[in-house]
């Protein structure tokens, strides 16, 4: 289980009643929120989150937007697209974490590593 399972499973634990109140709002919004289709709507969740500079969730909506059907080359543009806006770095940053999730690359180190080493 990595790190955002367990921080998940930790919150849902501590605050269980915030978390499904959380959740069905989320889901009203989702299902019910307006026109845009699945893949269209995980896409700009992965905008969003990339944009926002939210790492963790980040991973969480590439994952579901390769669940929901999303290719990798879609995934992929989208993070391209918030370059001009949100910066190149930023481009950058998304499209590491979709390899990672992907597989093709290493996870960057978690900055705490290092300092537990100094």
């Amino acid at each position: 289980m990595d790190l955002i399972e367990r921080n998940l499973r930790y919150f849902i634990e501590n605050h269980k009643d915030i978390y499904e109140s959380y959740m069905e709002y989320g889901k009203l919004i989702h299902e019910e929120g307006g026109p845009l289709d699945e893949k269209t709507k995980r896409l700009i969740k992965v905008s969003a989150s990339a944009t926002s500079q939210h790492h963790y969730a980040l991973k969480t909506h590439i994952r579901k937007a390769l669940k929901a059907g999303c290719t990798k080359e879609e995934i992929e543009h989208t993070l391209l697209l918030i370059a001009p806006t949100a910066g190149f770095p930023t481009a950058m940053e998304g499209i590491i974490a979709l390899r990672e999730e992907l597989g093709e690359e290493e996870p960057l180190r978690d900055s705490s590593q290092d300092k537990k080493e100094d």
